[in-house]
C-alpha cells in the first residue's frame, strides 16, 4: 500500500509537470513529446486504480494514434515560430484577462465546494460490484448502455472537432489542377474530338 502511494505521487507530480511544459514549452515538438510523457503518466494513474482497460486505450489510442498525428501535423505544416510569437503578442491582453476570469470563477467554485455525504454512495451505484463482472465488461455495460446518449453527443463533438479542424487547416492553392470527375464523365465527342483539314505538305 505504501509503495502504491509512492507511485501514485511520483506519476501525479510527473503528469502535472509535462502538462505545464506542454503549455509553456516555445517548440511545438516538445509540447507534444510533453503530451506524450503525460499520457503515460495518466496510464499508470489508471492502473494504480485498477483499470487496466482505460489504461491501454491511453496508450494505444492517445499515445499511438493522436499523439504521433500531432507530432506529424506539427511537423508538416512548418509553423513559423518568429510569426507565431507576433500573433501570440497580439493577442496576449486578451488571453491574460480570460485567464484571470477563469482563475477567478475556479476560486469561487473551491471557495464554496461541499461533499455530499451520499456523493460515494451515489458514484459506486454507477457501477456493478468487481467480484461479480470484470473490469472491461463493466466499462461497456456503463458506457454502451447506461450512458450510451452520452457516448454518442459526445462522439458527435469529436466529428465536429475534426471536420473544424480540416476546414481550418483547409489551403486553397491557385494553380493547381484538379481531376474533374463529373465533368470528365459527362463530356461529348464534340468537346473531347477535334477534327483538323490537314492540306498535304502542310503541318498542323
Amino acid at each position: 500500500m505504501i509503495l502504491a502511494t509512492y507511485a501514485f505521487y511520483i506519476f501525479s507530480i510527473v503528469a502535472i509537470v509535462s502538462a505545464l511544459f506542454v503549455v509553456f514549452s516555445r517548440n511545438p515538438v516538445h509540447s507534444v513529446l510533453w503530451l506524450i510523457l503525460t499520457f503515460f503518466s495518466a496510464a499508470a494513474l489508471f492502473i494504480l486504480l485498477k483499470a487496466e482497460f482505460i489504461a491501454m486505450l491511453m496508450l494505444i489510442v492517445y499515445v499511438g494514434a493522436v499523439a504521433v498525428l500531432f507530432l506529424f501535423v506539427v511537423m508538416m505544416l512548418g509553423i513559423n515560430l518568429s510569426q507565431m510569437k507576433q500573433t501570440m503578442a497580439q493577442y496576449f491582453p486578451l488571453a491574460a484577462l480570460v485567464a484571470v476570469i477563469m482563475v477567478l470563477q475556479l476560486g469561487m467554485v473551491v471557495g464554496v465546494w461541499q461533499f455530499s455525504d451520499s456523493a460515494p454512495v451515489l458514484r459506486e451505484a454507477a457501477f456493478p460490484e468487481s467480484q461479480s463482472i470484470s473490469n472491461t465488461k463493466a466499462l461497456g455495460q456503463v458506457i454502451y448502455t447506461d450512458f450510451i446518449l452520452v457516448f454518442q453527443m459526445s462522439g458527435l463533438i469529436l466529428l465536429v472537432a475534426m471536420i473544424g479542424a480540416i476546414v481550418l487547416t483547409l489551403r486553397q492553392r491557385p494553380g493547381v489542377k484538379k481531376q474533374d470527375v463529373l465533368k470528365q464523365i459527362y463530356r461529348t465527342r464534340e468537346e473531347s474530338v477535334a477534327l483538323k483539314d490537314v492540306k498535304p505538305g502542310q503541318g498542323v
